[in-house]
């Protein structure tokens, strides 16, 4: 399996500033002395971590759709979780009790039943993980609540360090907002 660098992928060569007399033409320098049609094969020891973090967090996944907390199997206690965004449940959170009482309680508490997630995909490059999935659930006044998520861990010694979480806000706003706490 061979990996190439995103930079090679995704930027266009040469990039041009300017129009008419007035065009600058400047090549794309790497930070590497390789050229950018050269592949880096990672070790076999790399590709074994990389391999075993997509695994700890598939089986996550899959007990979490078997009715378990995903987020206890794999969160370091001292994570920081950042979710992207404008809503006020965004910005980045320090540790794991901060993320669940904080971004994952108040909505959570407003569901009579546990998010269902459905995974669409996960990819591994290196420590990092990216999962692309779908959520549902039903809120308290008997509503649906359903969203789409991408989370981007960075993975140490099997726990998930850091995290990124891309949602739909407005989807969560409106069962925080609109939906009474369940009782037990």
């Amino acid at each position: 399996m061979k990996h190439t660098s995103v930079l090679t992928r995704y930027i266009p060569s040469p990039i041009r500033f300017g129009t008419g007399l007035f065009t600058i033409v400047l090549p794309i320098l790497l930070t590497s002395p390789a050229s950018a049609s050269q592949t880096v094969t990672p070790n076999a020891a790399a590709l074994e971590q990389q391999e075993n973090n997509r695994d700890i967090v598939r089986r996550a996944f899959d007990a979490w759709v078997a009715g378990e907390s995903v987020f206890g199997q794999i969160l370091a206690d001292d994570v920081v979780w950042t979710i992207h965004g404008s809503d006020p449940v965004a910005g980045t959170y320090t540790n794991r009790q901060d993320f669940v009482e904080q971004a994952a309680t108040p909505l959570v508490s407003r569901l009579v039943t546990p998010i269902k997630p459905v995974v669409h995909a996960i990819w591994a490059d290196n420590d990092m993980v990216i999962i692309r999935f779908d959520g549902s659930a039903t809120t308290t006044t008997g509503t649906s609540y359903e969203n789409q998520f991408v989370w981007i861990f960075k993975m140490q010694e099997g726990l998930v360090i850091e995290a990124e979480a891309f949602l739909d806000l407005a989807a969560y706003r409106e069962v925080v907002d609109n939906n009474p706490v369940k009782t037990e």
